[in-house]
């Protein structure tokens, strides 16, 4: 099947099941997108940490820190989590407090949000405890009947078991569901461009935004009047309307307009590339015929950590000699095929997947020494390799929609290391434009 245009965009032009798509639509509901956090911390009595359960229902993670620190009157550094989990999602993750009491939960009375203390500990909650995720989702809307809808979906879980899983695709959260321009602007920034990646991101239109949105953008991008385009640019786009402050007080200063915005964002511009890149690499792989449950001479191969997960920093060249014990171990889930996300200091395949990152390199004009990137060192990426294939055994039912007469509804239960996208597995089933999956 064709994929929807916006996925090409960031690279991923395949499905790997040959199955039709249950169409259908994600998120009717909150509680249609459960998430569970995975992690094998366990608390005790003593330390300088309170360790909390939170349960929340359609908070953005952050928003809910920022509000919980006000509440408390505590900075919001002394709060900390594993990982952000979805807005529009019934979500239950580990947090910790430092140098709080017990008690001072009580004061905290926010609507959709449920804190359980679970004890204390000498360490914060960081993203090392974190494994992975449960998720249960809920698809709605399905046209088909509960019987077509239950083989359709028996068919797509065998080919994925058959294959071993999924392609470890980033999926559109990764470069914006509905503007995907974040692997763009890293591009610039690599190509040592900053001026048209602060304009590309501040200024360039995407067909799915708001009119006033797309029309306050093409009047800067025309015109670069920052001054005026601040007058129509919407509050909530406060990281461009932060670079434009930047840029009418300090014009041409377009590195230190990407250095108000917050780490974690500017850091996602060059990683949105190499996301790119990769997900372009994981492509050419499949379309080659190339499995990705199965080592070729040439691959580099990773291992499993303590927790069981794939740990990229430590990867082996797959030799002629040394092929069917690596995939015995591949068989057993003890080392993982790898593709690069590429930067300045990458490792790359030798053999036929050699051939495939190079080629794919040449193409996209890429230069490994523009992720050094001297201008702004923080932004800067040596690079390194993610596991091809994510493995999951999905289990679902089938039933009518009580929301949708007519309908079927199917509710999928699967669990995923961290770092992978839930709709990296949801894509393969539904084979939908991605916005119905946000």
């Amino acid at each position: 099947m064709e994929v929807p245009e916006i996925e090409k965009q960031i690279g991923m032009n395949l499905y790997f099941t040959d199955t039709e798509g249950l169409g259908g639509q994600l998120r009717q509901e909150i509680e249609d997108f459960i998430v569970k956090e995975v992690t094998n911390r366990e608390e005790g009595k003593e330390g300088k940490y309170l360790i909390l359960e939170l349960t929340k229902r359609d908070w953005d993670t952050h928003h809910f820190t920022r509000t919980l620190a006000k509440i408390l009157q505590v900075s919001q550094k002394r709060i900390s989590v594993a990982g952000t989990k979805d807005k529009r999602a019934l979500t239950t993750q580990k947090i910790s407090i430092f140098d709080t009491d017990a008690s001072e939960i009580q004061k905290i009375h926010l609507k959709d949000i449920e804190l359980k203390v679970l004890g204390r500990s000498r360490k914060s909650v960081e993203l090392g405890d974190l494994w992975g995720n449960d998720f249960i989702i809920t698809v709605r809307g399905i046209e088909s009947s509960p019987e077509k809808t239950g083989s359709l979906l028996k068919k797509t879980t065998e080919e994925i078991l058959a294959q071993g899983g999924v392609p470890n695709f980033f999926g559109v959260q990764r470069f914006g569901s509905v503007r995907p321009v974040t692997h763009l602007v890293g591009k610039d920034i690599v190509e040592g461009n900053f001026e048209k990646a602060a304009l590309r991101y501040i200024a360039e239109p995407f067909p799915d935004e708001p009119e006033e949105t797309k029309a306050a953008r093409q009047f800067v991008k025309d015109t670069r009047d920052y001054r005026e385009g601040l007058k129509t640019y919407p509050l909530r786009l406060g990281h461009e309307r932060a670079m434009m402050n930047h840029l009418i007080a300090n014009p041409e200063d377009y590195s230190g307009a990407f250095r108000v915005l917050p780490q974690n964002l500017y850091r996602m511009f060059v990683h949105g590339y190499q996301s790119y890149i990769y997900n372009i690499v994981l492509c050419r792989r499949i379309e080659r015929g190339i499995p990705l449950n199965q080592a070729v001479d040439g691959d580099l191969v990773c291992f499993r950590n303590e927790a069981g997960l794939p740990d990229s920093s430590k990867t082996e060249k797959v030799t002629s000699e040394t092929v069917n014990a690596m995939n015995r171990l591949i068989k057993h889930g003890r080392a993982f095929i790898t593709a690069p996300l590429p930067g300045f200091k990458t490792e790359f395949a030798s053999g036929i997947p050699g051939e495939i990152e190079s080629e794919v390199l040449k193409e996209l004009g890429v230069s490994l020494e523009g992720f050094n990137i001297e201008e702004f060192p923080k932004m800067s990426s040596k690079g390194t390799r993610r596991e091809v294939l994510l493995h999951v055994e999905p289990k679902y039912e089938v039933s009518e929609d009580e929301l949708n007469p007519g309908k079927s509804k199917a509710v999928l239960k699967f669990m995923l290391p961290k770092g992978s996208y839930a709709t990296t597995v949801l894509r393969e089933y539904m084979k939908v434009d991605p916005l119905q999956m946000s």
